[in-house]
């Protein structure tokens, strides 16, 4: 489903990422861990055709980037730390954009499916200003889910989340793992990210550093994995 070969990022004199090899197979669900500034960001920016790479291959649901942007951006989900919502619209409004903008011809069935989905039908007519974040977060994933992507992208969804909301991600992550969707999430709780995940893939320096399966790590826990990862 993702095929990233000798992937470099430059900007300017500094470069991020110095050569990435990466690839997801349908349905796995991948936490992307390293330190701040390993370029976690910038890697899922360029998955999700928000940003060029300078060299490299990068192949997302059959298509390739960043010739085929707009096929790519109709099969991927992406959800980051800001929501990207309209807060002086409702809940309703905001998925009623995004499903027309996706041309999604029965939008308004779709729009009260994801409402109900997670758990936002009773709010759907109150502005998102008015929204908790843990709320906003739930919006957000629905608003990336609604056109029924392949593909779904997580950047530090748990940023700014109280225990309550985590949980409630958490909820939610797992449902839509069990849909079959192909997930990638970048995170730095390791604990939440080992409960979910069913891959481990390390960035550092630039490269991925170490990659291991759920069943690989039987052995070890992902906190040893992780350590011993950015130590070579």
């Amino acid at each position: 489903m993702i095929e990233v070969k000798k992937l470099v990022k430059r900007f300017g004199l500094k470069t991020i990422l110095r050569g990435v090899d990466f690839a997801v197979q349908p349905g796995e669900f991948v936490a992307l861990l390293g330190p701040n500034g390993a370029g976690k960001t910038t890697f899922l920016r360029i998955l999700a055709s928000l940003a060029r790479p300078s060299m490299g291959v990068v192949n997302v649901a059959g298509h390739k980037l960043p010739n085929d942007a707009a096929q790519v951006r109709g099969k991927l989900g992406v959800v980051s730390h800001q929501p990207l919502l309209y807060p002086d619209l409702t809940a309703e409004e905001n998925l009623r954009f995004y499903a027309r903008m996706y041309g999604i011809s029965n939008y308004e069935l779709r729009v009260t499916e994801v409402l109900e989905m997670f758990g936002l039908a009773d709010r759907r007519k109150d502005l998102v200003r008015t929204y908790s974040r843990g709320m906003q977060q739930r919006l957000a994933i629905g608003r990336a889910v609604i056109h029924d992507p392949e593909v779904m992208l997580f950047d530090e969804p748990y940023t700014g989340l109280d225990q309550d909301a985590s949980e409630m991600l958490d909820d939610v992550l797992r449902s839509i793992a069990a849909q079959g969707r192909t997930i990638v999430m970048t995170s730095h709780d390791l604990a939440r990210a080992e409960n979910l995940a069913t891959r481990f893939d390390v960035l550092s320096h630039g490269v991925i550093a170490a990659s291991a399966t759920k069943r690989d790590l039987k052995k070890m826990d992902l906190l040893a994995f992780y350590k011993r990862a950015l130590a070579n």
